[in-house]
């Protein structure tokens, strides 16, 4: 179940990119849903999502800060 989760979140991320404020919303909601393993694989994943989306990459910092703390 939770991997259903990591991957639900990553296609809700994949969908809203368009907009970076529904983007950070649904990132902030995914960090605090998500396991801390599965944190770390997001910040992974969105690293290189967002390698072509300058407006995106800053949101790394949400979920950066929060891969810290685990």
């Amino acid at each position: 179940m939770a991997r259903a989760m990591f991957e639900y979140t990553k296609t809700v991320l994949e969908k809203v990119s368009f907009n970076l404020e529904l983007f950070k919303k649904e990132l902030e909601k995914a960090v605090n849903r998500l396991l801390p393993y599965e944190v770390k694989e997001l910040y992974f994943w969105l690293r290189e999502f967002t390698l072509n989306k300058p407006d995106l990459h800053k949101c790394l910092s949400l979920v950066e800060t929060n891969k810290r703390s685990l």
